[in-house]
């Protein structure tokens, strides 16, 4: 039996990560969710995961300050960014950064498991219902 993929989440809003976490785990992902920065970053360090999904706007570590540390630590992780503050320059210097994708929240969930799997390379074989 081969392992489900795990996606992290990264957002300050307990809500969003409890919908993410169900919406994922019911697309037959394994997920681990964070409210702080420096936690997702420790634990990214320590324990890689196949995506992350982050929230750019939060109270301490941002997910600007996130994307910086995964490059300073040389972490390949990739990363779906969602944000709930939309702007076409915010957009353009998070995928300068490295991000894979850029959503507005409140975020489809067709257009998060696509991004999702095409962040992993592997979208033809993610976003299927579990039986």
């Amino acid at each position: 039996m081969s392992e489900l993929p795990v996606i992290a989440v990264l957002d300050d809003e307990p809500q969003l990560r409890k919908a993410l976490r169900r919406l994922l785990v019911t697309h037959g992902f394994s997920v681990v969710t964070f409210e702080h920065g420096e936690d997702a970053i420790a634990a990214l360090t320590d324990q890689p995961v196949d995506c992350l999904l982050l929230d750019l706007h939060m109270e301490q570590t941002n997910g600007f300050d996130v994307l910086e540390a995964m490059a300073a630590r040389g972490l390949t992780t990739p990363v779906v960014v969602i944000t709930g503050h939309g702007e076409p320059e915010t957009a353009a210097h998070v995928m300068s950064m490295g991000a894979a994708a850029y959503l507005n929240k409140p975020v489809d969930e067709s257009a998060l498991l696509a991004a999702i799997g095409d962040a992993m390379g592997a979208r033809s074989t993610l976003g299927k219902p579990l039986p």
